[in-house]
């Protein structure tokens, strides 16, 4: 079978990595609490910035943001080997800019997630996903963004949605909280 995921949010914590990074840049120490209960993909709002000083915020954020020590999901990482080890194809399908996906790809290979160079696709829209994840004909695809799931629900490939505070309205796609429960919904 072939397994698409997105990357950030869904396999590794990146939003609440960037909160800390935030939290150390502003010199702030806006609780973790405040994180867990942000009903948006941004974050920016905790810090009391406006969306354009957000934007303004992540973008020169993002080389510590992508490359530093944000972490992995717990079991993320034992989940795709165990797929991959069961004979299944992984893909990783991200949003992330054209000049931060061959960078990125290297990272996750040295996070330990099972890469395979030409399952990898980046440099598209959050709404652009849709036209790779058909193309590759997916049997399962995981991301924790609604706008992208959504685009996916008259498809034919099971979805999943990685549970956070901004995606708890969806009620019809099957949710992870952890990695080790996908498996055995699965049943792999």
């Amino acid at each position: 079978m072939k397994f698409g995921f997105d990357i950030d949010d869904t396999l590794i914590n990146l939003r609440e990595h960037a909160f800390h990074i935030y939290n150390e840049k502003l010199k702030k120490a806006i609780g973790i609490e405040v994180f867990s209960n942000i009903k948006r993909v941004e974050i920016h709002e905790a810090f009391g910035m406006s969306d354009e000083q957000g934007k303004a915020m992540w973008n020169n954020s993002l080389e510590e943001i992508y490359y530093t020590s944000c972490p992995p999901f717990p079991g993320a990482v034992e989940t795709l080997h165990a797929l991959e080890k069961n004979g299944h194809k992984i893909y990783y399908i991200t949003a992330r800019p054209e000049e931060h996906g061959e960078r990125s790809k290297e990272w996750l290979k040295e996070q330990g997630f099972p890469v395979q160079n030409n399952h990898f696709f980046y440099g598209m829209k959050d709404e652009e996903k849709i036209y790779t994840i058909q193309k590759l004909k997916l049997d399962y695809y995981v991301d924790d963004k609604p706008a992208v799931l959504q685009t996916l629900l008259a498809g034919s490939t099971k979805l999943y949605v990685k549970d956070q505070a901004y995606n708890r309205h969806l009620q019809n796609i099957p949710r992870i909280e952890g990695w080790s429960d996908f498996l055995k919904d699965i049943k792999i």
